[in-house]
């Protein structure tokens, strides 16, 4: 018996921005008429030095700027850009680890948010599913109800819920859009 889903409009929701800074003029859609932020001389990021990236520890995150500026990135709408910060966040501190296997479910997060856009729904169900997974590991084998400041099972219920979401909305590429009924809200605040 399939699944049973709910359709969901973009919800409004004020977000806390962490750090300051201006976030990238649009969002790239991989197969759409974004250009590509990299590769594409009209890309936000093109030309950009790869700043050098710190690895994170659930003891600095509050510390950690490509930490952060992800989950601004995410929480704005920003599902490539966010995926691809926690990506090289990811390298610099090592998969097998459990912060690496913490940052893993947010890549596959952030990716579930891509295929939305991409108006991929197994997609979306398959990453959002492995994350929930990733996340349920990672509090197994913590004693703390957060991780890098994130509650754990927050993080599984949005996964989880997130798999089950029909989304049928179309957005304009390119907007930045939260697809999501729920933001990452880190605790406590970083600089506050």
């Amino acid at each position: 018996m399939p699944a049973a889903t709910a359709e969901i409009d973009v919800i409004e929701v004020k977000v806390v921005k962490l750090l300051p800074g201006v976030l990238p003029a649009y969002t790239y859609i991989p197969g759409s008429s974004t250009p590509h932020p990299i590769r594409h001389p009209s890309g936000h990021s093109y030309g950009r030095k790869n700043r050098s990236v710190k690895p994170l520890s659930a003891e600095n995150w509050q510390e950690n700027r490509s930490f952060l500026l992800a989950v601004d990135l995410f929480n704005h709408g920003y599902y490539w850009e966010a995926h691809e910060e926690w990506d090289r966040l990811l390298r610099a501190s090592g998969n097998e680890s459990i912060v690496g296997r913490f940052l893993k479910g947010l890549v596959k997060m952030a990716a579930a948010g891509v295929k939305v856009r991409e108006h991929s729904i197994h997609g979306v169900r398959r990453h959002a599913a492995s994350a929930g997974e990733v996340f349920a590991d990672v509090a197994a084998e913590t004693d703390d109800e957060r991780f890098c400041g994130l509650e754990l099972t927050h993080l599984q219920f949005a996964a989880d819920r997130a798999a089950q979401l029909a989304y049928k909305e179309r957005h304009a590429a390119g907007k930045a859009v939260r697809v999501f009924p729920f933001s990452l809200e880190p605790h406590p605040l970083p600089f506050a």
